[in-house]
């Protein structure tokens, strides 16, 4: 059995991919707003993605439903 301190643990993240289509104009765009700001496209979607609230757990209201 193991036992870290919270100093020693260390979070081991998960690369996942995403792949999305837009047209040549909107790539620029992105691209063009990330160099003007010093950051990657990734660092962009990731600044979006964590000011996005976070769903509450057992809320199946906030689940958006697929069709």
């Amino acid at each position: 059995m193991f036992t870290y301190t919270r100093s020693q643990c260390v979070h081991i993240m998960k690369n996942k991919d995403l792949h999305i289509r837009m047209t040549e104009r909107r790539y620029n765009k992105l691209k063009l707003y990330a160099e003007s700001r010093e950051k990657t496209v990734t660092q962009l979607i990731e600044d979006w993605v964590d000011r996005l609230p976070s769903p509450e757990i057992g809320n199946e209201s906030n689940t958006p439903q697929l069709q």
